[in-house]
């Protein structure tokens, strides 16, 4: 089943866009956005849909399935691959990792202090609807 990706991709942030889309698919699956089996839509669709060369969705496709995140199956698209929808806890904190260094840089060049950083993240937190816990 082919799911509604969410992609963003920004021109100006000095990230190649193919990269872009590899690290945020990376992130929809490790988050559990995505699990296995899901469809990511075929390279033209999102290539038109974020108004981008196809080459560019293909390339990153290919390192996504380098990565083991998915796989292509002959002729019927390309899916999330159960290894990739398991990724580890290891993984997913290195993802979060990589926005938390983004944001303290962003921070520092803003100067801002870590101290108000911290209370930016706890005044958010605190805002979050609490998580629907399944028994």
């Amino acid at each position: 089943m082919q799911i509604q990706m969410q992609i963003h991709i920004s021109t100006s942030d000095g990230v190649p866009i193919y990269l872009q889309i590899f690290n945020q698919v990376k992130y929809l699956v490790a988050s559990g956005r995505m699990a296995t089996g899901d469809e990511l839509p075929p390279i033209r669709v999102l290539a038109e849909r974020l108004l981008i060369n196809p080459n560019t969705v293909a390339r990153a496709y290919r390192e996504l399935e380098s990565a083991g995140v998915v796989e292509k199956r002959r002729t019927a698209g390309t899916y999330v691959s159960e290894q990739g929808s398991r990724l580890a806890r290891r993984e997913r904190m290195k993802l979060l990792t990589e926005r938390v260094d983004a944001m303290l840089v962003e921070a520092s060049q803003m100067d801002i202090s870590f101290d108000e950083v911290l209370k930016l993240i706890e005044r958010r937190y605190a805002a979050m609807p609490s998580p629907v816990t399944e028994e």
